[in-house]
């Protein structure tokens, strides 16, 4: 029917035109005006006059195959037999062998490295488990900026140490990271400190230091940006800061803007991962004083009216007792009853 009447109107407004507005290719028009053709089978290709015999396709793999040539690339094996005055076929022969064979793979004997081992921290108590890292901030003209040096306790979110700086430098952050453990009071032995793999976080300065307060030294896998989740959202929260400027003029504008934020953060600032304290509050142990007397509103307020919580006492936020970075998912073991 459809045929029927695209013969119609073809010849009323030409075949190109019916197609259109029928909406079927032309070449399809064309194929099912002519009859059907049986293909013919396609004809085998003949072997080139120049083909390698079945002997010389077995010399090459021999070659290939032979141990001081097996961990070599196929130009190498190649360009050794012709500095020996032999030449069998080009590499590209020598190519299609080994594909016929399967042997395309790297054939190189490579070295091998194994992957860095995901960092896993765990804190219970503040001063026990330390982030650090430095972030760049935008001087008064572009391609100028200042280094800001942040330490962050991965439990109660204080930062305990800030500096911002003309440069990057190893002696710099040796003297930063010795002066926040000597004014946190850290006991030896008893300090993690993570970070990533940056020049000064592996400098040796930095990591002589580390060995003489008995600090343990952790760092994040290469290019991974979540083994250094506490410094990183501590980053994010001072960048998203809605007085945060686009350049700073100066670095003693650089220096007051900061004193001024962590100042906030630490005893301002109520964390959603710290249950709404501020993290002062839980580094220095009071918090729990203050979620009893948040305890305390919320139960006075459910006794002045129990249907405004639907008749359900209201439990303040508990502050959490354990940080984690990358935290070791446990495998349940199931026993056979």
């Amino acid at each position: 029917m459809v045929d029927t009447h695209h013969e119609e109107l073809s010849q009323s407004v030409g075949i190109k035109k019916a197609c259109q507005l029928l909406g079927r290719p032309r070449a399809t028009h064309y194929r099912r005006q002519c009859p059907s053709v049986v293909r013919a089978e396609p004809a085998c290709r003949p072997r080139p006059a120049n083909a390698l015999s079945e002997s010389e396709r077995q010399a090459v793999l021999d070659l290939l195959h032979r141990p001081e040539h097996c961990d070599l690339a196929v130009h190498q094996v190649w360009s050794r037999t012709l500095d020996d005055g032999r030449y069998l076929c080009s590499p590209s022969t020598m190519y299609r062998l080994l594909a016929i064979q399967g042997e395309t793979k790297e054939r190189r004997l490579l070295r091998t490295h194994p992957a860095k081992k995901k960092p896993e921290l765990l804190a219970t108590r503040p001063n026990e488990v330390w982030s650090w890292d430095i972030t760049k901030l935008r001087g008064p003209a572009k391609g100028d900026y200042f280094d800001l040096y942040v330490i962050i306790d991965i439990l109660s979110r204080y930062v305990p140490g800030w500096l911002v700086a003309e440069s990057e430098s190893a002696e710099l952050a040796r003297d930063f990271i010795e002066d926040a453990i000597v004014t946190q009071d850290v006991d030896p032995g008893t300090l993690t400190l993570h970070a990533d793999r940056g020049p000064s976080m592996r400098s040796k300065p930095v990591s002589q230091l580390l060995v003489d307060l008995q600090v343990i030294r952790s760092h994040s896998r290469p290019h991974v940006s979540n083994d250094n989740p506490y410094s990183e959202a501590a980053f994010k929260t001072l960048k998203y800061c809605p007085t945060f400027p686009d350049r700073f003029g100066s670095i003693e504008d650089a220096r007051a803007f900061c004193g001024e934020f962590f100042e906030y953060y630490n005893h301002v600032h109520r964390h959603s991962g710290i249950a709404f304290h501020t993290p002062a509050s839980v580094h220095y142990g009071t918090a729990e004083e203050v979620r009893i007397q948040r305890q305390a509103t919320l139960s006075d307020a459910f006794a002045a009216n129990p249907a405004r919580f639907r008749h359900r006492p209201p439990v303040a936020p508990i502050i959490p007792s354990v940080a984690w970075i990358n935290q070791p998912v446990r495998e349940e073991v199931a026993h056979n009853s």
